[in-house]
């Protein structure tokens, strides 16, 4: 009898996913779902077709043990890269000032029939920035050690 995986068994891995569809996506925006994003790491490269961001992710995935081994939570940087985009648009995000910071709400993906689709990135206080793709291509990667979480707390959201 094989058991699902647990997160625990991978042990105090970085992550690298890939997304290729809709339902892997899911999974991706769960997990960068709170991460902070100066505007300066934010980056569109035309001629590669590539849509990147150097983001600072809450470790959702590690809360549980941070409270069972009563230690801080941890953030982590993280590279979210999209391939394949045609375009880009926003709304709602102001340009020109690299210092600004954003807040990753969620990620969703509209495919069309002939397997192009729009990915839709919500930022906190209603922006939004939208990706025209040929086909779905995601990674999330962290790239540093995870740090504690400067406000030593869990993110929270009124709805």
């Amino acid at each position: 009898m094989v058991e699902d995986a647990r997160f625990e068994d991978g042990g105090e891995r970085p992550l690298a996913l890939k997304a290729m569809d809709a339902d892997d996506l899911t999974v991706i925006s769960a997990l960068v779902q709170d991460a902070i994003v100066p505007m300066g790491e934010i980056s569109y490269d035309t001629g590669r077709r590539r849509f990147a961001f150097l983001v600072n992710r809450f470790r959702w995935e590690d809360v549980e043990a941070a409270e069972r081994r009563g230690r801080p939570v941890e953030r982590v940087q993280a590279v979210l890269l999209f391939d394949d985009v045609m375009s880009a648009r926003s709304t709602g995000v102001p340009s020109g000032d690299k210092d600004m910071i954003l807040s990753l709400l969620s990620i969703s993906f509209a495919a069309k029939k002939d397997g192009m689709g729009t990915v839709e990135i919500t930022l906190a206080g209603d922006g939004t920035i939208a990706l025209e793709v040929e086909a779905l291509d995601a990674t999330l990667k962290d790239v540093t050690r995870p740090y504690v979480a400067p406000s030593h707390k869990v993110p929270h959201h009124n709805d």
